[in-house]
């Protein structure tokens, strides 16, 4: 088995860390993320640190991350500062390391500096009376014209992805995570008003939205909400048959 270490400029003191990335991540019992992938923060020379310790890929998925593909720890890292030279806020990438054995990925870590926030996009899209709802969604919108003028496509653009912190001066600070599926470049008109479909988003949230959006893109507002709602509804529906075919609810 051999390891594959990148450490950011700034954090070279930190080798140490990812060299022992596998006994760190073991030892750590913050996780506060358990699913396909595991998320857990560990603290190393004062400061506060995320392990994304991706799951290790079938067989066939080996070889091509191995030979063909960047593994997602990677592209993690490297989408993080595609970001920050786009000054598109997300957690400070710190390293990532991978294990291979010949010419198979086995398994890749990602480690990044732990961002304080004060919630999610989640929780003002689930409540409509959550404090400064509208502004926070007007704000939204601006980023994320902000996004796509830069050619940024999050295609996991959904609630617990996207962090928000209150400013001091009354903005919000909006930060993106899970970015290791992005797309840098020319954005079609459709691929810009299908990003916000995996919200789910109500109509009126959406509209919220559309309205700063439309603005500082230069496009016709009322189409812009038809499109965004008619995105919105596509993936719901789809959403809601894939369920009832595994039998939920």
């Amino acid at each position: 088995m051999t390891q594959k270490t990148v450490l950011h400029q700034q954090f070279q003191d930190y080798k140490t860390l990812l060299q022992n990335i596998k006994s760190e991540f073991s030892n750590s019992q913050h996780i506060i993320h358990n699913a396909r992938n595991q998320l857990k923060i560990i603290n190393f020379k004062k400061s506060d640190l995320v392990i994304k310790a991706f799951r290790i890929p079938n067989i066939i998925n080996q070889l091509v991350y191995g030979t063909l593909r960047d593994s997602k720890a990677k592209k993690s890292y490297e989408h993080s500062l595609r970001l920050q030279d786009l000054e598109i806020t997300c957690p400070q990438p710190v390293g990532y390391t991978e294990f291979h054995d010949g010419i198979f990925l086995k398994e890749s870590y990602f480690l990044s500096l732990h961002t304080d926030y004060d919630f999610t996009i989640r929780e003002p899209l689930l409540d409509e009376k959550w404090p400064d709802h509208d502004n926070i969604f007007h704000q939204f919108g601006l980023f994320t014209a902000d996004l796509h003028q830069k050619g940024v496509l999050h295609k996991d653009y959904s609630p617990g992805n996207i962090l928000i912190t209150k400013l001091q001066s009354g903005d919000y600070q909006f930060d993106l995570v899970d970015i290791n599926r992005m797309r840098f470049g020319p954005l079609s008109h459709q691929e810009k008003m299908h990003n916000l479909s995996k919200l789910w988003a109500s109509d009126q949230d959406l509209a919220l939205i559309a309205t700063a959006y439309a603005e500082v893109m230069g496009y016709d507002l009322n189409k812009t909400i038809k499109e965004m709602q008619h995105y919105n509804l596509k993936n719901k529906q789809i959403k809601t048959f894939k369920r009832r075919l595994k039998g939920q609810k």
